[in-house]
C-alpha cells in the first residue's frame, strides 16, 4: 500500500549546505589573524584558548611575547618558557614599519615594558610551508606574534613572508564580550547600537567616524545633517542622489570620488577608509510601508528608529530616510531590477568617515528579518569617532583569497615621489598608482614613451620566490614555457594554467640559478596555486611572497637605454646595460659599486625599448629620483595607468580581467607561442587540455580597427547582421594611427583577418559602428622596437 503514495524526499528536510570562509561563520568561536612580513600583531587571551601559529608559505621565523594581564611579561600565559631577549620584536618596532606605532602605543597602554622582554622563537629559515606550533593559554594575559627579519635585498631571496595565528576560544562568553577589533586610536566617542535600534550623535568638522559592523552580515543606515544648518533651522540631510551625481558612482568609495553632499551640494562626509567595498546608496532606509507592503504590519523599521533617535535634536520625523545604507549588497540587473543578497561585511568590518563640517549623525541596526539583507540573523552596530588630529591613509579592504585577511591600500615606495606629481590616485590591486599626472595627461604621457621616455611605477605586481632542489621540476610543472632551457640570468614570458587549460594568470619567469628562481605575475593565487602543487607532489621547494619586499619602476622608450646606462653600475661577471639582451637581466647597483643594489631586466609592457628597474623598498625614492634627473635633458616623462593602457593595447599585450580570465586558454587571448606543445617534452598542468583546444578551436583573440569616434569599451558586443560573433576586450583611441582600435575575442568562422562586423552600442542593434578585423599588434607587430 505504501507504494501507492510515493515519497520524493524521505524523512525530515535536511539543512541547506551553504559553503562560506571561516570568518563569515558567527560565533563560530574561531579567530583567524594574519600577521604580516615584518609585522606584528597583540591579541587579548583568556585561560583555556588554543592558539596555533602557522607558517603558511615556509621560512619566516616568529617571535612570541606573552604577557600577563597586569602587563607583566611572562611566557607562562602560554605554558612555555622563554628562550629569546625579543630582539626581533624589539627591532621591528624601531624601524617603524607599518602598524608598529599602533602595537607600541597598545603596549605601552596595557604597561607593557619591552626592553624587559623575554620571548619564545619558533621556525627557521628552512622551516617547510604549513609548519605551526600549538599553545594552550594558562591565564588571562595578552600574545604578541611577530614575523620576524630583515631587508632582502633584490639579488636575494630571504624573504619576509606572512604568519598567521588562529584562536580557538575556550570560553565563547568571554568572547562575546570581547567582540570589537581594536581602535584605530584612542577613540573620542565609543557608542554600541544595540540590534534594531538607532542612535543619534554629535561629530566635530575634522574628527572621524568609523561604522563597525560587529557580527557581521549586519547591514547599517547612516545619516547625518549640517549642524550649523541646524542652528539656521535648515533641516538639509545627506542626499545620496546629489551624491552620486557629483561623484559619477553608485556609493562613494575612498579615493577620487568620496565626498557625501547634501542637496545644497555642500561635502557633509568623506570615506578614508572601507573594508568592505559593497554598499548601497539608491534605496531608502527600511519604513513602515515596506513591512506593511510585504504583509508585516506594524514591523519595527529603521526609519521610525531613526525619528525616535534624532527627535531630541529638534529634527522633524518622515515616513522614510534616504540614507547611505552601509554594507546592504544591492545592484541593479540587466533588466532594471534592484536586487538585494547578503552583506559580504564580515566581523570587525568598518567604513571610517571624516566630518568636513560639525554634524548630527545617526545610525541604525536594520531589523529586517523577512530578506538575506542582514543575512538572515539580526546583530550590533558599533560607532567610534576619533580626534581629527589623527592621521588615517584612504584605504580600501583587499582579499588576496577569499580565506585572507583583509589588506587596506598601501602606498607603493615610490608614491611620495609621484603623489608630488599628482593627486589623480586609483586603487590597483591593494595599491595605490597614479591614473595620469597633473603636469602633462595621458597623451603627453603616451607620446613621451613612443618617442622619448617615461617611468611607470609596477610596484603591485605580484613577485615570488621559488627556492630549493625541486624548483625548477615545480616551475616545469606550473607553467607552460619549457623551464629547463632557461638560463641563468634570462627571463621568460609564460601562462600559468588550470587543469582545462583557463588561464590562471601570465607573468614572467627569471631564473636567479639552477634552484633559484622569481615569478612575477599580477594575482596572488599564482603563488597558493604554486605552493598547492608543490605540496600535492611532494617536492622539495619553497614558494615565498617578496612583494613588499621587491618595488619596481619601469623605464620605457627609445632614450631608456641612453638614460639608464648613466646610472646601473654592473660586476665584471654580470652584463652591462649595452649588453643586456631582450629578457634578460643583471644583478646592479645604482651608481657606483656601493650603491643601493638593484635588479634590472630588459623587459616592458608598453611595445618599446625598455626596461624595469627591482630595489627594496628603502631604496625606492633615491632610485625614481636619479632615473628623472638622468631623464630630464631627454624629456622623460612620469606615466599613468591610463597612457600604460594605451601603449599595450597597440602593442596587442593583454591584461588580467579584461583581455582573459580562468574561461579563456593562451590560445584565445593570443599568447599561443607560449605553449610549446611540441617541443617541451615534460607534462605540465593543462596539457592535454591544451592540446584539445588547439585542434579544436571555438574562439580567436584579434585586432580591430573602428571606423568611428565612438568611445568602444571591454563587453561591447561584436556581430554580423543580427547574430552576436564576439566581444570587445580593450580599446583606445590611438594617437600614432589617429583611429580607435581594439582588442577582441571573436568566433573562429568569422575571424580572418579583414572581416568587417560591427560594434553593438546600446542595446546591440539599435547603435553599431563598423569594424575590421586586424593583426593582433597595431604597433609594430615584429617587435622590432623593443629588441632593438
Amino acid at each position: 500500500m505504501l507504494d501507492l503514495y510515493p515519497r520524493v524526499n524521505p524523512g525530515p528536510p535536511r539543512p541547506s549546505r551553504i559553503l562560506t570562509t571561516r570568518d563569515m561563520q558567527r560565533k563560530s568561536g574561531m579567530e583567524r589573524y594574519e600577521i604580516p612580513g615584518g609585522g606584528a600583531l597583540m591579541v587579548e587571551l583568556d585561560a583555556g584558548d588554543m592558539i596555533t601559529v602557522r607558517n603558511p608559505e615556509g621560512g619566516q621565523v616568529a617571535e612570541l611575547l606573552a604577557v600577563d594581564a597586569s602587563g607583566a611579561i611572562d611566557s607562562g600565559v602560554i605554558g612555555v618558557r622563554a628562550d629569546s631577549d625579543g630582539d626581533g620584536l624589539k627591532a621591528l618596532i624601531a624601524a617603524g614599519g607599518s602598524g608598529m606605532a599602533r602595537l607600541r602605543q597598545g603596549m605601552a597602554r596595557r604597561g607593557i615594558d619591552l626592553a624587559r622582554a623575554k620571548s619564545l622563537r619558533l621556525f627557521g629559515t628552512d622551516s617547510p610551508a604549513g609548519a605551526e606550533a600549538g599553545f594552550t593559554t594558562q591565564r588571562a594575559g595578552w600574545l604578541v606574534v611577530a614575523a620576524i627579519g630583515g631587508a632582502m635585498q633584490p639579488q636575494d631571496q630571504n624573504t619576509l613572508t606572512p604568519l598567521v595565528l588562529t584562536v580557538r576560544r575556550g570560553n565563547p562568553g568571554w568572547a562575546a564580550l570581547h567582540d570589537l577589533p581594536e581602535p584605530l586610536a584612542d577613540p573620542t566617542l565609543d557608542l554600541r547600537i544595540s540590534s534594531a535600534t538607532a542612535k543619534a550623535y554629535h561629530v566635530k568638522a575634522g574628527d572621524y567616524i568609523q561604522i563597525i559592523d560587529v557580527d557581521g552580515r549586519q547591514c547599517t543606515d547612516f545619516q547625518c545633517f549640517s549642524a550649523r544648518k541646524l542652528d539656521k533651522g535648515i533641516q538639509h540631510a545627506l542626499d545620496v542622489t546629489t551624491s552620486r551625481t557629483l561623484m559619477g558612482h553608485a556609493y562613494s568609495m575612498p579615493g577620487l570620488h568620496a565626498k557625501y553632499y547634501d542637496q545644497d551640494f555642500e561635502p557633509l562626509i568623506e570615506v578614508v577608509q572601507d573594508t568592505v567595498g559593497r554598499h548601497d546608496a539608491f534605496a531608502m532606509a527600511c519604513a513602515s510601508k515596506y513591512y506593511d507592503d510585504i504583509g508585516y504590519p506594524g514591523h519595527i523599521n529603521c526609519s521610525d528608529n531613526f525619528n525616535g533617535a534624532i527627535a531630541p535634536f529638534g529634527l522633524d520625523a518622515r515616513p522614510g530616510w534616504m540614507a547611505v545604507n552601509l554594507f546592504f549588497n544591492t545592484a541593479i540587473d540587466a533588466h532594471g531590477v534592484l536586487v538585494s543578497d547578503e552583506p559580504w561585511s564580515r566581523p570587525g568590518d568598518y567604513v571610517l568617515f571624516r566630518a568636513l563640517t560639525d554634524l548630527v549623525c545617526v545610525s541604525s541596526a536594520c531589523p529586517d528579518d523577512t530578506s538575506p539583507a542582514n543575512g538572515w540573523y539580526l546583530s550590533d552596530i558599533h560607532v567610534r569617532t576619533y580626534s581629527g588630529t589623527e592621521t588615517f591613509s584612504r584605504a580600501v579592504a583587499w582579499r588576496p583569497t577569499p580565506e585572507a585577511e583583509p589588506q587596506m591600500t598601501k602606498d607603493t615606495a615610490f608614491h611620495s615621489e609621484t603623489s608630488a606629481r599628482t593627486r589623480n590616485m586609483v586603487e590597483y590591486r591593494g595599491y595605490w598608482l597614479p591614473n595620469a599626472f597633473a603636469a602633462a595627461g595621458p597623451i603627453d604621457e603616451y607620446w613621451a614613451c613612443r618617442e622619448r621616455a617615461a617611468v611607470i611605477d609596477l610596484s603591485p605586481l605580484r613577485k615570488f620566490e621559488v627556492t630549493g632542489p625541486d624548483a625548477e621540476a615545480l616551475m616545469q610543472w606550473v607553467l607552460t614555457r619549457d623551464v629547463k632551457k632557461l638560463a641563468v640570468g634570462q627571463v621568460v614570458y609564460s601562462a600559468m594554467c588550470y587543469e582545462h587549460g583557463g588561464m590562471i594568470d601570465d607573468g614572467t619567469l627569471f631564473r636567479l640559478g639552477r634552484d633559484n628562481f622569481r615569478w612575477i605575475g599580477g594575482d596572488d593565487y599564482g603563488g597558493i596555486w604554486m605552493r598547492e602543487q608543490a605540496e600535492k607532489l611532494g617536492l622539495k621547494v619553497m614558494v615565498r611572497s617578496s612583494t613588499d619586499q621587491l618595488h619596481n619602476i619601469a623605464v620605457q622608450g627609445p632614450k631608456s637605454r641612453e638614460i639608464l646606462s648613466s646610472l646601473i653600475w654592473t660586476a665584471p661577471t654580470q652584463p652591462t646595460l649595452a649588453e643586456l639582451g631582450w629578457f634578460r637581466f643583471a644583478v646592479a647597483r645604482l651608481g657606483h659599486p656601493s650603491g643601493p643594489p638593484l635588479v634590472v631586466s630588459r623587459t616592458g609592457y608598453t611595445g618599446e625599448l625598455g626596461y624595469e628597474v627591482f630595489c627594496h623598498p628603502k631604496d625606492a625614492v633615491a632610485v625614481y629620483q636619479a632615473v628623472m634627473q638622468a631623464g630630464a635633458a631627454h624629456e622623460i616623462r612620469p606615466m599613468g595607468l591610463l597612457a600604460l593602457d594605451m601603449v599595450r593595447i597597440e602593442a596587442g599585450l593583454i591584461f588580467a580581467g579584461y583581455d582573459f580570465s580562468d574561461e579563456t586558454d593562451p590560445f584565445e587571448a593570443g599568447i599561443g607561442f607560449t605553449v610549446p606543445l611540441k617541443s617541451k617534452p615534460d607534462d605540465f598542468i593543462g596539457r592535454d587540455a591544451l592540446i584539445r583546444r588547439k585542434e579544436h578551436p571555438s574562439r580567436k583573440f584579434v585586432g580591430l580597427e573602428i571606423d568611428a569616434a565612438t568611445d568602444v569599451g571591454h563587453g561591447d558586443c561584436l556581430h554580423i547582421g543580427r547574430a552576436q560573433v564576439g566581444v570587445v576586450c580593450s580599446a583606445m583611441r590611438s594617437p600614432l594611427l589617429g583611429k580607435q582600435i581594439a582588442l577582441a575575442r571573436v568566433d573562429v568562422a568569422h575571424a580572418e583577418v579583414g572581416t568587417a562586423l560591427e560594434v553593438g552600442k546600446l542595446d546591440g542593434h539599435q547603435k553599431r559602428l563598423p569594424a575590421v578585423i586586424t593583426p593582433l599588434s597595431a604597433y609594430d607587430p615584429k617587435k622590432t622596437r623593443p629588441q632593438s
